[in-house]
C-alpha cells in the first residue's frame, strides 16, 4: 500500500473514532538514538534514566506504556572508524551495540523496543518515506556547499559557529561541497512556528522554546540537505545509486518506523502514534523541535505531543566528554554503590531541564545524607524495633496517638504532589516531597519515643501503633520510589513481609492496608554509611582504571596499521652514556648493512658494557629526533614490569641483525 494512502486511511479512521493513542490510555515515551560508542558515560545514562523512571511511573499509574530508544548506526564517522578498524561497518557496530545494551541493563532501564537504524524494516521504510517526499516535490536534487563537522555530523552556517569551530562539540569543521538531496525546510517555517506558539508545552522547558524561536524560525529556516555522496554507509537512495539517505530522514525516523510505520503491520503506530515526549539532552533539540516535525508535517502525520531537551551533566563547570577528558563511568559507581543509588543521585540532584553539576563527592554525601540516614536509618530502626520489642511479630492490637493523623494528611497531600510533579517531569522536585515524608517519619519516632513506651507493659498498644505507622509510611513510600528506584523498595517490602496486592499506586492512596499482624524478615542494611575521605581516594583511582581501560579501547588499531610499523633485528656494536643526561643511553646499532645512532632512556637499568653484542628489536621507520642535541634513528623496545623497571628486549643470538620481525 502506498505511504499516502496509508495516512489518508489513518486519518479516516481517527475521524470515525477508532481506538488511538489520542484516546486510549497510552504513553509513547522515547529517547534519542544513540551514537555507538564504548565511552557512554554518565551523562548519556541521564537520559535513558529518566525515560525509565516516566514509563515505570505511568505503568504504575496503569497505562500501557511504550518506551523506545536505540543506536543511530549510519554515518561518514562510523565508516571511517570501521575502515581504520579493518571491519566492515556492521561488524564494528554490532559488538558496541551489545555493550550498550549491557550498559542500559545495568542502569536497570526495561525499553521496550530498541531500534537500530541499520534494521531491514527500518530501511525499507526509510526508502519509502524519502522517496514519498521527493515525489511530492518536499526534497529537490541540488548541490551543496558549505561547513561540516564530522563528530556531530551536522552542517553549520558561517554564523552558528563559535570561535570558527563547531558550537557543540568545539572541533574544527571542514568544507564540503557535493550534489545533494534537499528537504525544504524553509515551505514549513510559518507553519511550524504557528504550531509552537499555539501550544506552549510542545518545546519544553521555555528557555528552549525561547531558542528555537528566536534563534531559528523567526531568523529564517533554510532547507537541509539529506542525501550524501561522500560515504556509503547508510541506507540508499533506491532511485539514485549515488546518494545514501542523510541522518536527517534516516535517524530522526526511527520514532515511526520503530512502531510499523508504512509497514504490512502497523498497529502500533495507530495505537501509539503521536509520541508523549521525545526526551533528549539539549543540544539537539534544534532538530527534533524543526527539521522532524517539518518532515511529520509534509508526510500529513501528527507531531509528537512535546520534546523535552535537558540540561548537560557539569564537571569542572563543563560538559562531559571524552575530548575534555571529564567522563565518568557508570559502571563504576554502580558497582561500587548500587544503581539504585546512581539512579537517585541523578533524579534528585538535578532540577530536570537544567544542567547540573556532577562529583564524586556530591554523590557520597547525597547517598549518606537521604539514603543512609534517612531512607535507610527509617528501615533499620523499624524492623529493628519490631524485633527487639515484639520478638519479630507487630501485634494487631493498636490505640492510636493524636499525631498519626497528621501523618496522614501530609502522606495524601505529598501523593498528590507527587504525581503533579511527575507529570510535568519534575523529578527532583518529587523526590524532595516523598524525602520530607521520610524525614517527617523519623522525627516521629523521636515525638513518639518507643523505646520509653516499651518500658511500661500498659504502653503496648501504643507502641505498636508507632511501629504500624512506619511499616505504613514505609510501604507507601516503597511505592512512591518505586519508578526511581526499582530494586530498594523489594528490600524494604521483603522486610516488611508487604503482599503484592497492597502495593499498587492506588493502594497509596489509603492508609492501613497492612494486615493487623505485621511479621518482619530483618535483613541487611540497605544503605551502609560511606567514609567520605577514604571512599574518594578509593573511587579515584578506580575511575581513573577504568578511563584508562576504556582509552585503550579507543586506541586499538588494526592489522593494516600495525604492518605500518617496522621492525627489524640490531646488533649493539658500541654503548655509552649521554653527557649530562641520568636516563639516556646511546647506542650504535648494527641492522643489517647499515649502523644507526639510536639513544634509549634506560640508563637507569643498565650498565653500557653489558649490552655490548646484544641483538635487540628495533623500530626501524620512526622519523629522526634529537634528544639532548643528539640524533636518534629509531627506538629499541622494552617492556616494564609490575614495579616499573624496563627490560630490554634482548633476543637470541642466532637471529641474523637486520632480519625482519612479522
Amino acid at each position: 500500500m502506498a505511504l499516502r494512502r496509508i495516512s489518508e486511511l489513518r486519518h479516516q479512521t481517527q475521524d470515525k473514532g477508532a481506538e488511538t493513542s489520542m484516546n486510549d490510555k497510552t504513553y509513547y515515551i522515547s529517547t534519542p538514538i544513540y551514537y555507538p560508542s564504548q565511552t557512554l558515560h554518565i551523562g548519556n545514562a541521564y537520559t535513558t534514566v529518566v525515560a525509565d523512571t516516566m514509563a515505570r511511573y505511568k505503568k504504575l499509574r496503569g497505562y500501557d506504556v511504550l518506551f523506545l530508544t536505540g543506536t543511530d548506526e549510519h554515518g561518514q564517522k562510523i565508516e571511517k572508524v570501521a575502515k581504520e578498524a579493518g571491519v566492515e561497518p556492521k561488524e564494528h557496530v554490532d559488538k558496541i551495540v551489545e555493550w550498550i545494551k549491557n550498559l542500559w541493563q545495568t542502569m536497570d532501564t526495561e525499553y521496550d523496543i530498541f531500534i537500530r537504524t541499520t534494521d531491514e524494516r527500518h530501511k525499507k521504510t526509510v526508502q519509502k518515506i524519502f522517496k514519498r517526499l521527493y515525489e511530492q516535490g518536499d526534497i529537490y536534487k541540488s548541490s551543496y556547499e558549505g561547513l561540516y563537522c564530522t563528530p556531530c555530523e551536522t552542517f553549520f552556517t558561517e554564523r552558528q559557529l563559535e570561535n570558527g569551530k563547531c558550537p557543540d562539540c568545539n572541533r574544527d569543521v571542514e568544507s564540503v561541497k557535493e550534489e545533494s538531496y534537499f528537504f525544504r525546510l524553509s515551505k514549513y517555517q510559518d507553519r511550524l512556528l504557528k504550531h509552537i506558539e499555539e501550544n506552549p508545552e510542545f518545546i519544553m522547558p521555555q528557555t528552549r522554546r525561547n531558542e528555537m524561536i528566536n534563534n531559528f524560525l523567526k531568523v529564517g529556516l533554510e532547507d537541509v540537505a539529506v542525501s550524501r555522496t561522500s560515504f556509503k554507509w547508510g541506507v540508499p537512495v533506491d532511485f539514485d545509486s549515488d546518494h545514501v539517505v542523510y541522518v536527517w530522514i534516516d535517524a530522526l525516523s526511527n520514532y515511526i518506523t520503530a512502531l510499523g510505520y508504512a509497514s504490512e503491520d502497523d498497529s502500533k503506530y495507530k495505537k501509539y502514534w503521536p509520541c508523549d515526549v521525545h526526551l533528549m539532552a539539549k543540544e539537539i533539540v534544534r532538530f527534533h523541535s524543526i527539521i522532524w516535525p517539518a518532515i511529520l508535517m509534509a508526510l500529513d502525520e501528527p507531531l509528537p505531543k512535546q520534546i523535552f531537551g535537558h540540561g548537560w551533566l557539569l564537571m569542572n563547570s563543563g560538559k562531559m566528554s571524552k575530548s575534555k577528558g571529564n567522563i565518568i563511568d557508570p559502571i563504576v559507581l554502580t558497582q561500587r554503590y548500587g544503581v539504585d543509588a546512581v539512579r537517585y543521585f541523578l533524579l534528585r540532584e538535578i532540577a530536570f531541564g537544567q544542567d547540573g553539576n556532577f562529583s564524586n563527592e556530591a554523590l557520597i554525601r547525597r547517598i549518606n545524607a537521604d539514603l543512609a540516614n534517612d531512607l535507610g536509618n527509617l528501615v533499620s530502626r523499624t524492623v529493628g524495633m519490631i524485633d527487639k520489642y515484639f520478638g519479630g511479630k507487630l501485634p494487631a492490637e493498636r490505640k492510636a496517638h493524636e499525631i498519626d493523623e497528621e501523618i496522614k494528611q501530609l502522606i495524601s497531600k505529598t501523593i498528590e504532589d507527587v504525581e503533579n510533579h511527575l507529570d510535568k517531569l519534575l523529578f527532583n522536585e518529587a523526590l524532595a516531597d516523598i524525602w520530607n515524608v521520610i524525614r517527617r517519619v523519623n522525627k516521629y519516632v523521636d515525638d513518639t519515643q518507643p523505646w520509653i513506651l516499651a518500658k511500661d507493659e500498659s504502653k503496648k498498644a501504643e507502641l505498636a501503633n508507632v511501629l504500624y505507622v512506619l511499616c505504613e509510611t514505609l510501604r507507601i513510600v516503597s511505592v512512591l520510589i518505586s519508578p526511581f528506584m526499582p530494586n530498594t523498595p523489594k528490600s524494604v517490602q521483603r522486610q516488611l513481609n508487604i503482599s503484592d496486592e497492597i502495593l499498587t499506586w492506588e493502594s497509596t492512596k489509603e492508609f492501613g492496608l497492612m494486615k493487623g499482624e505485621v511479621e518482619i524478615a530483618k535483613g541487611e542494611i540497605i544503605f551502609p554509611r560511606i567514609d567520605i575521605e577514604k571512599e574518594l581516594e578509593e573511587l579515584e583511582k578506580e575511575l581513573e582504571k577504568a578511563a584508562e581501560k576504556a582509552e585503550s579501547v579507543q586506541n586499538q588499531i588494526s592489522i593494516d596499521d600495525f604492518k605500518k610499523s617496522e621492525l627489524k633485528v640490531g646488533l649493539i656494536l658500541k654503548c655509552e652514556r649521554v653527557e649530562k643526561s641520568n636516563k639516556l643511553l646511546k647506542f650504535q646499532v648494527k641492522i643489517g648493512d647499515e649502523t644507526r645512532q639510536i639513544l634509549s632512556g634506560i640508563a637507569k637499568y643498565y650498565e653500557p658494557e653489558e649490552l655490548i653484542s646484544k641483538k635487540v628489536v628495533v623500530v626501524t621507520n620512526l622519523k629522526p629526533a634529537k634528544l639532548m642535541g643528539q640524533k636518534s634513528e629509531g627506538m629499541l623496545l622494552s617492556a616494564e614490569d609490575e614495579n616499573g623497571n624496563l627490560n630490554l628486549m634482548i633476543l637470541d643470538d642466532k637471529i641474523k641483525d637486520g632480519s625482519v620481525i612479522s
